[in-house]
């Protein structure tokens, strides 16, 4: 079963290249830079998710378990889901702005796409049981 493991590593680290690639080249192929801000997105995306924690269960213990601890993964929740949508609005206010092409917008969009379908894959693929070897 390491095989598998390394297999289902190995694609997703294929998939986040292309994401990259397709991030680059946007930027690349049409001599224009500006579409690199949606890569700072990318940092940021997780951020108010890491700092109001995880529905691990990690934070219910800080606060006791009230719904206080809810109400705190809620809202990082909400900022993460806020923040990635700035990954698609960036490209799409410099489409607007006449800052980028039509093309180097279709490369960003489909390294969103690509990048974010690997982050859902690795997420659901990283559940702790294993159950979906068997």
């Amino acid at each position: 079963m390491a095989i598998q493991d390394i297999r289902i590593l190995g694609a997703l680290a294929v998939s986040f290249s292309v994401g990259v690639l397709l991030q680059i080249l946007g930027c690349v192929l049409w001599h224009n830079w500006w579409p690199l801000l949606t890569a700072f997105m990318y940092v940021l995306v997780p951020m108010p998710y890491l700092f109001f924690g995880s529905a691990s269960g990690g934070s219910s213990s800080i606060y006791g378990g009230s719904s206080l601890a809810s109400g705190w993964v809620d809202a990082g929740k909400f900022l993460t889901g806020f923040s990635a949508i700035g990954s698609i609005a960036i490209p799409a206010i410099l489409f607007h702005a006449e800052k980028i092409t039509g093309g180097a917008l279709a490369m960003e969009l489909a390294a969103v796409v690509v990048l974010a379908a690997t982050a859902i894959a690795y997420d659901y693929l990283s559940n702790d049981d294993g159950s979906y070897y068997y």
